[in-house]
């Protein structure tokens, strides 16, 4: 079960490098500067992207756990 926990950890890392490019959308959306209701627009296409790195981050983290734990 190792390739498990190898395949988990590739996930997990794509998830937090999902994280972090969401990180880096919304500073530049907030650099940006503009009205109200396009930041907010911008912002909420940001949290989608965001929980679904966040979804992707946790099912890595299950493939290790299931791989350590069957291993």
């Amino acid at each position: 079960m190792e390739w498990m926990i190898w395949i988990g950890a590739a996930i997990s890392l794509a998830g937090v490098g999902g994280l972090v490019w969401c990180i880096w959308l919304a500073l530049s959306a907030r650099r940006s500067g503009l009205p109200d209701a396009e930041m907010r627009e911008r912002l909420q296409r940001v949290v989608v992207l965001n929980l679904a790195a966040l979804g992707v981050s946790a099912i890595g983290l299950m493939c290790v756990v299931m791989g350590i734990l069957l291993g």
